[in-house]
């Protein structure tokens, strides 16, 4: 697996285009990986959302996942968010990541769905671990684990 960032140009459809926003290198201190950073876009260039893909494999992407997206409210409905994810796929093949965790808060009926159309395997609702940023932080504390393989 590669963790050098790759041209992110060919991530675009005819319906949204991936504008890398910026590419994070990892922090071993904090346990996160390197990371690229997307607004998700229109044709004409016009931000909708927001998503990241995070490049390896640790303990705290079982919980945090690999991908996060967020569509903003004017723009939800149309399936961006699964749309983004499936060229997030195609980046992490060419990292050669083998697969990808997903994760959604269970009351989120449209993540849910979202990684559900996406093919996903539920493997668990899990609880967060006490010490966990999501609990910490958000008072999270479950998370629903889709794994995708990666053709």
């Amino acid at each position: 697996m590669t963790t050098d960032f790759l041209d992110t140009s060919f991530l675009k459809t005819d319906e949204i285009t991936l504008s890398l926003n910026h590419a994070a290198p990892a922090n071993p201190e904090r346990g996160w990986v390197p990371a690229y950073h997307f607004d998700i876009c229109d044709p004409a260039g016009e931000k909708m959302g927001a998503c990241d893909l995070r490049l390896g494999y640790n303990d705290r992407l079982y919980y945090g996942g690999h991908i996060g997206y967020r569509v903003e409210e004017p723009y939800r409905g149309h399936h961006y968010a699964e749309k983004a994810c499936r060229l997030l796929f195609q980046l992490a093949k060419k990292h050669d990541m083998p697969y990808l965790i997903v994760t959604c808060n269970p009351e989120n009926a449209a993540s849910r769905r979202t990684c559900e159309r996406l093919g996903g395997e539920l493997l668990e609702i899990a609880e967060l671990p006490e010490d966990s940023d999501m609990r910490v932080q958000s008072g999270e504390t479950r998370k629903c684990v889709f794994r995708f393989a990666i053709d």
